[in-house]
């Protein structure tokens, strides 16, 4: 909760939507359940977004540029392509409470099933994900798209599982894909 006096910045109100959204849903992405949540007025939220779908736009480009972007930046500076698969392995698993933990994916995915522009930015990172992901794959000269797609298929099931049950996913994870480049070493 934001004190009175502290100025609440753009970044901090979405932060409250993606913890508000993996707790309540896309209902509470309005201005007022939000400002009740972060101890400020709706006048802050309106100071910051025009309205509240300009705010869901720029919760979506917000966790597009963390989901993607700035997770490939990171792991292109690794040239060794299995080091870099198991650091793109870890980072799937690993848990962002300030942006509403496990179960703000799923969220994001469940609102997307209502809302097509949530939908069109999860098609996008998807997209985005996989061809990073097939990219790491082939330099691993794994080239068959079903490895790419089994891999993300899992990404996705686990955090679901996730969100529900707590479990940490990065042994799964790193089981999954020590068989598959056992594969490629068989």
């Amino acid at each position: 909760m934001a004190n009175s006096k502290e100025k609440l910045s753009a970044e901090s109100w979405i932060l409250a939507g993606f913890r508000a959204l993996a707790r309540s849903g896309p209902q509470a992405l309005k201005a007022e359940p939000l400002a009740r949540e972060v101890g400020a007025t709706k006048g802050s939220f309106y100071w910051h977004f025009k309205d509240v779908p300009a705010f869901h736009e720029a919760m979506l480009i917000l966790w597009e540029e963390r989901a993607v972007d700035d997770i490939t930046h990171f792991l292109d500076a690794e040239t060794d392509p299995v080091r870099r698969l198991y650091m793109l392995g870890d980072i799937s698993t690993s848990t962002d409470e300030e942006h509403g933990g496990d179960a703000v994916e799923p969220a994001i995915r469940a609102w997307a099933q209502s809302n097509h522009t949530v939908a069109n930015a999860v098609e996008r990172v998807d997209r985005k994900r996989m061809e990073y992901l097939s990219g790491i794959l082939s330099d691993l000269g794994l080239t068959n798209p079903d490895f790419t797609r089994m891999i993300y298929g899992a990404y996705i099931g686990m955090g679901t599982l996730s969100a529900k049950d707590g479990a940490d996913n990065q042994s799964a994870m790193s089981t999954l894909l020590a068989a598959l480049l056992a594969l490629r070493d068989a």
